[in-house]
């Protein structure tokens, strides 16, 4: 093998090693901007940004519209609050109920998987351990 095709595969090799790396910061930033919990304003933002974009609004358009935006945004947050609730509330349920059909090591195995996933989401939401909420039960998660 010559010299020349040896620096040739190793830099292929490298530019891969690069696209690879590339690719999963990518992935791992769109995921976390599509799935992560949205900051505080971050719907009105995007409602604005979008709509001016879009629609090519002048100042004076967004001036007119904003309230309307800051409006909106306020009760869609509101309702992704209350969805959120109600979807760890229907959790926390379907386990206490599952318990009662689990033996004693599988309860506590369901209560380290609910632990474990309750520590992610708030370490994924910018939260302290002693910020979580305390569970009502035992057995109940939060998805």
């Amino acid at each position: 093998m010559s010299r020349a095709l040896k620096w040739k595969l190793i830099g292929g090799f490298i530019l891969v090693f690069l696209a690879g790396g590339l690719t999963g910061a990518y992935v791992v930033a769109s995921h976390s901007l599509m799935f992560g919990p949205p900051r505080h304003g971050a719907i009105a933002e995007r409602m604005r940004h979008r709509l001016r974009f879009q629609l090519k609004l002048t100042d004076e358009q967004m001036a007119k519209i904003s309230p309307i935006i800051d409006k909106t945004a306020t009760q869609l947050e509101t309702i992704r609050s209350e969805t959120g609730q109600r979807v760890r509330a229907t959790f926390a349920e379907a386990h206490r109920e599952i318990a009662t059909e689990l033996t004693p090591e599988q309860q506590e195995k369901l209560k380290a998987m609910d632990e474990r996933r309750r520590r992610w989401l708030h370490h994924g939401r910018g939260q302290k351990e002693s910020e979580s909420p305390t569970p009502t039960s035992s057995a109940s998660p939060s998805p």
